[in-house]
């Protein structure tokens, strides 16, 4: 509904900065019906051919949203460029209301997404889109403030650049994210290295080797690793000690899908990759 609001403030009252918040508007239109709608298909159960489910869809979804907020911006910067050849006078009041109702809207609908924004990368890149429009709206407000107190026309065009420059960044921040997942990188703030020696560090555990960390969906840490356990232990007991394995990954790391492999001992092949990656540990040469 406000999009309506600056689209029509923006043409009547002349202002560029307002309708530079309002092409990046419509990506967040576009985006959050998007964001919704993968929301929605993350949670259908996997199938017989995506076993997976289709987390992955938010993610997708994600990097779209930052090919769109690109755009925008970019549309938006060339025309600031022409208006500075081409001086525009605006109507101050009008585009300070405007952005006035514009900056409640987006801090609203900001803080509500928001609370969903640390767990889900889809909702982050909602959340980007909705806080770059706050920030949209603040310069459109400085936009309206300079024009009626100093009567100067180039701080309209001046702010649609900052509001782009805004929006550039916080597309830039959500496409490296999104394809890091594609990409299946370690997850963000998850040291691998760490992981390993915390399997390592267990009681029992005398190697760990082929060890795999990315990320399922959007925000869903998987980990895939073979440990050799010392002990001679029956298939059941071997079981019960991966189990244990997993709970402590589940706690430390917030891992939430752990594939183990439990072993009696590391194959000729692995010894090499297990050397490799635990030199610290030298009671690991003996395990083998």
């Amino acid at each position: 509904m406000f999009l309506i609001v600056e689209l029509a403030g923006g043409f009547l009252f002349g202002s560029l900065a307002l309708l530079a918040d309002a092409v990046h508007m419509v990506a967040d239109v576009v985006a959050l019906a998007l964001a919704y709608g993968a929301a929605r298909l993350a949670m259908r159960p996997p199938t017989r051919r995506h076993t997976f489910g289709f987390g992955r869809t938010e993610v997708l979804v994600a990097q779209a949203n930052a090919v769109l907020l690109f755009a925008g911006a970019i549309a938006v910067i060339v025309e600031a460029a022409r208006r500075f050849g081409t001086p525009h006078q605006i109507d101050a009041a009008g585009v300070f209301i405007v952005g006035v109702i514009g900056l409640a809207v987006n801090v609203g609908s900001a803080a509500i997404v928001g609370r969903h924004a640390h767990t889900n990368l889809n909702a982050r890149g909602a959340y980007w889109h909705l806080v770059a429009d706050a920030f949209g709206s603040v310069a459109v407000i400085v936009a309206a403030l300079g024009t009626a107190l100093f009567d100067v026309d180039w701080i309209d065009p001046v702010a649609s650049i900052v509001i782009s420059l805004m929006v550039i960044f916080a597309a830039w921040r959500l496409l490296r994210d999104s394809t890091r997942v594609l990409l299946e990188a370690v997850p963000a703030g998850l040291d691998v290295e760490a992981v390993t020696d915390a399997l390592f560090g267990e009681p029992g555990v005398e190697a760990v080797h082929h060890l795999h960390v990315w990320t399922t969906g959007s925000e869903h840490a998987a980990l895939s690793a073979h440990v050799v356990l010392g002990d001679t232990l029956t298939l059941h007991d071997a079981q019960l000690r991966a189990v244990e394995l997993k709970r402590m990954l589940h706690d430390r790391f917030a891992i939430d899908h752990a594939t183990l492999e439990v072993e009696c001992h590391a194959c000729v092949d692995d010894e090499v990759h297990v050397h490799s990656q635990q030199p610290s540990h030298s009671h690991s040469h003996d395990s083998h």
